[in-house]
């Protein structure tokens, strides 16, 4: 059967349940650039729209569901809000915020964060409730091998940060904005980092 075709019909598998809210799948194409209300209305990248269709592309998280659920803080296996006290992560890891400045992530370190701040680097993977954590560790061949990593809380504070692309235009007479000595970006994804309330006394020594 061919991929086309493919995407056109309807999977068993349920979005949310069987397979993460934020995974892409083969039906929706990534297109092009344009303002997209998840970022303010700023140039992003653009996606259609067709979540359950096709097969689920597990390696890539889909641009506007990965955008809303850092903006809304929506369980990225779900897709429903998650609460303060219920937002947890598998893959999130504990770094200094003097580290990150350090090796030039400036941009994921909250300004107003100590350099000894301890924060959590959640990447661009949204906290997540704690009984889809749970449930996905069970399922999920990836994340099964993460089995002997904890669970870590996420904190109340936190700073969202942009991963961009350089934006490229279409053929014709607009191109020549894009062809400008300092073209255009566009959002890709958002990123999340926590801020705790531990500190590393002595961080220099993770560099």
């Amino acid at each position: 059967m061919s991929l086309a075709n493919d995407s056109d019909r309807k999977s068993r598998l349920k979005v949310g349940v069987d397979v993460p809210w934020v995974t892409s799948w083969s039906a929706e194409a990534v297109g092009g650039v344009g303002p997209c209300p998840s970022v303010g209305g700023r140039l992003a990248l653009r996606q259609g729209e067709k979540p359950g269709f096709g097969r689920p592309i597990y390696s890539q998280n889909h641009f506007r569901r990965q955008r809303l659920s850092i903006r809304d803080m929506l369980c990225p296996l779900c897709g429903r809000p998650t609460q303060a006290g219920d937002r947890w992560s598998q893959t999130a890891r504990r770094v200094p915020a003097g580290v990150l400045r350090a090796r030039g992530l400036f941009r994921s370190a909250p300004e107003t964060a100590s350099d000894e701040q301890v924060l959590l680097d959640c990447g661009a993977i949204a906290p997540g409730h704690r009984a889809c954590m749970e449930r996905s560790l069970s399922q999920c061949p990836h994340l099964g091998g993460l089995a002997n990593s904890p669970l870590l809380a996420f904190p109340d504070v936190w700073k969202v940060s942009a991963i961009t692309v350089a934006a490229t235009g279409p053929p014709g007479p607009v191109a020549a904005a894009y062809a400008a000595p300092r073209p255009p970006v566009a959002i890709a994804f958002l990123q999340l980092c926590g801020v705790t309330d531990a500190v590393a006394r002595r961080w220099r020594t993770r560099l």
